[in-house]
């Protein structure tokens, strides 16, 4: 096998501890989301609740090439260079019709180190991938469901031609450039040494880095998180033991910017609240202001002083490492806050 396993270690590479850094002047992390669509129901995710009884995620699906080039500007009046600009969110950023145009402005803009997506890869066609390596992406992360288009069916509800889905993964490999490619699968689709083996036989050439991941129970109303929760020994995604932390440190190095122009300070699919609204505010404002102020604040007395979103979240409880881990502290860091 070509491709280095990182199963169990950060996906993105070394970590710093993050309390030294901060405060920040300028994010690490910006993730769009570009579209609430996805062509998968896989049944660990939120897509598999019926929508009608979703709660509120975005006022628009899709993300205007308008508001986005404004966001892209506003990301260039940062002190600093962004660390990654990630392309993700709860859908498939690949349905994006302008999701090349939005690549190649990021990268033309200067505003990352960094530009990823992370995709399940099933609309990786031949065009796509060109665009996608020359609009210069640095790091594509597929999400993978299984080895089988049986597998495929089961999990994602989605028939899939699955030597088709192979051959195009593996032209990308072979025809891109610079871009790191990560290919990772979610423990419960290969259960035995057999399918671990097969999954590494499958795509071990054809991927710089591979992983196996652990399906956890982060969205509450899935119906597959029963099954979940029956494991003897609760590990984080990416293998580690989980535990629950005090403070949660998204909103102290991230932001994410939804399809409507709002924006919050963590990655889960039910938000404690609307920090702010980037329409007609920059984002450097943004950072800066009161509902990203008042929220850190409140976060670094503990999540319980939050609100009851944040005291039921495990999202970040099953995705931590070491490294970000703040609560310890708290106090200093709400000392350099001016809290």
């Amino acid at each position: 096998m070509k491709a280095k396993l990182i199963t169990g270690a950060p996906p993105g590479g070394k970590r710093q501890n993050l309390a030294e850094s901060l405060p920040l002047d300028t994010p690490y992390l910006v993730q769009f989301f570009p579209i609430y669509a996805c062509n998968f129901t896989c049944k660990y995710c939120h897509n598999a609740i019926p929508r009608d009884q979703r709660e509120f995620v975005t006022d628009e699906p899709v993300m205007s090439w308008e508001l986005f080039n404004k966001c892209i500007d506003d990301l260039t009046q940062f002190p600093d260079k962004i660390r990654t600009i990630r392309f993700v969110g709860m859908g498939e950023p690949l349905l994006h019709k302008d999701i090349i145009r939005m690549i190649k402005r990021t990268k033309d803009s200067g505003a990352a180190n960094k530009v990823e997506i992370i995709t399940n890869g099933s609309l990786l066609a031949h065009d796509m991938s060109d665009g996608l390596i020359d609009a210069g992406l640095d790091r594509l992360v597929i999400s993978l469901q299984g080895i089988s288009a049986d597998q495929y069916e089961d999990i994602s509800k989605f028939k899939i031609d699955f030597d088709e889905f192979v051959d195009n993964i593996r032209y990308f490999y072979e025809h891109k450039k610079d871009t790191v490619m990560y290919l990772k699968i979610v423990d419960i689709a290969i259960p035995t040494d057999e399918d671990r083996q097969r999954y590494f036989d499958i795509f071990g050439d054809i991927t710089d880095t591979i992983g196996i991941e652990t399906a956890v129970p982060i969205f509450e109303a899935v119906p597959f998180n029963e099954e979940l929760k029956k494991r003897t020994e609760y590990k984080t995604q990416f293998g580690l033991p989980m535990k629950r932390i005090k403070v949660c440190p998204q909103a102290f190095y991230s932001m994410q910017i939804n399809p409507d122009g709002k924006v919050v300070g963590c990655h889960a699919i039910y938000y404690p609240r609307i920090l702010d609204d980037c329409n007609d505010k920059s984002l450097v404002d943004v950072w800066n202001g009161d509902g990203f102020t008042t929220f850190r604040r409140q976060m670094l007395k503990g999540r319980e002083n939050v609100c009851q979103t944040c005291i039921d979240c495990g999202i970040n409880d099953f995705r931590m490492f070491p490294e970000d881990d703040i609560s310890d502290y708290a106090e200093e860091l709400a000392g350099k806050y001016g809290f």
